[in-house]
């Protein structure tokens, strides 16, 4: 009983996650999601990001690499089971000044 048990919430397990993207894809290393309590932190990989989350209100940083300024999404709402694609972030060149 308790395996049939085992086997149904497996198979009735949903991912909550926020997922997105980075242009240029060499513009960062890596992300964090900071939301009350809870915080994740992924590696970008290809341009690409996931984080494995607890549902909540979450702030997405994404560590830019010089000359990128680092990017900030606020207020990504993710629910129970819903994987949530914030989508493709532009990084924005950090202006030189000439002397």
């Amino acid at each position: 009983m308790l395996a049939m048990l085992s086997i149904f919430a497996w198979n009735n397990w949903e991912q909550t996650a926020i997922t997105g993207r980075v242009n240029p894809v060499d513009g960062a290393n890596s992300a964090w999601a900071i939301g009350g309590r809870d915080s994740a932190t992924s590696n970008i990989v290809n341009g690409n990001f996931s984080f494995s989350l607890k549902p909540g209100i979450y702030k997405v940083v994404v560590d830019g690499i010089e000359p990128y300024k680092d990017a900030v999404l606020e207020n990504i709402s993710v629910k129970e089971g819903q994987t949530v694609d914030v989508g493709e972030i532009m990084l924005q060149r950090t202006l030189i000044k000439k002397r």
